[in-house]
């Protein structure tokens, strides 16, 4: 389930290839090929991003965004999105947050905390015996101290007491699959 930022995860699924939909896939042309080469790796920060992809591979903006929204559609693409080098943009502190949140209550409790703007992952995941957290929020600061600040804000407007910190200690190099690395 998807609301806003935040996602319900319940369980890990089931491998691909066993959902119905993987054997009835087309394969990809060489143009779809392309679309999905170009935008696994850096997008440059211009005012029209897709337009520019688009010149590249001498297509319309509009015929780049269709093949990329049947992509999606067809569920080849299954997850597009930024990646913030948290570091480089000023946040020098960063928590993951473990939340022992009442399960009747994680999707409202998810999507207030999702929604503050010093959240940028807020996701469920199962308790296991000695770690009983089910709601996890990676929560971004100027330093340590605003990190703590902002978990008990969520905590006081939630109603969850109950929470652990996990503090960064550095940045891990962040990379993406690549698919078509020669297209």
């Amino acid at each position: 389930m998807t609301k806003g930022r935040y996602k319900v995860q319940n369980r890990i699924r089931s491998l691909d290839f066993w959902r119905g939909s993987f054997f009835n896939r087309h394969m990809l042309t060489q143009l779809e090929k392309k679309v999905i080469a170009s935008i696994q790796g850096d997008i440059s920060i211009t005012r029209s991003p897709y337009r520019d992809l688009a010149e590249k591979l001498e297509i319309s903006e509009e015929e780049f965004l269709r093949i990329l929204k049947d992509l999606c559609k067809q569920g080849v693409i299954r997850r597009f999105g930024a990646t913030l080098r948290h570091q480089k943009t000023g946040f020098a502190a960063n928590a993951m947050t473990a939340w022992k949140v009442d399960e009747m209550r994680i999707d409202d409790v998810g999507e207030k905390m999702a929604g503050h703007p010093a959240v940028s992952h807020c996701y469920r995941r199962d308790p296991v015996d000695d770690w009983p957290y089910n709601l996890y929020t990676m929560i971004h600061a100027t330093d340590v101290e605003a990190c703590r600040r902002i978990a008990r804000q969520l905590s006081a407007t939630t109603k969850v007491k109950e929470y652990q910190q996990l503090f960064s200690r550095r940045e891990l190099k962040k990379t993406s699959m690549v698919y078509f690395p020669d297209e």
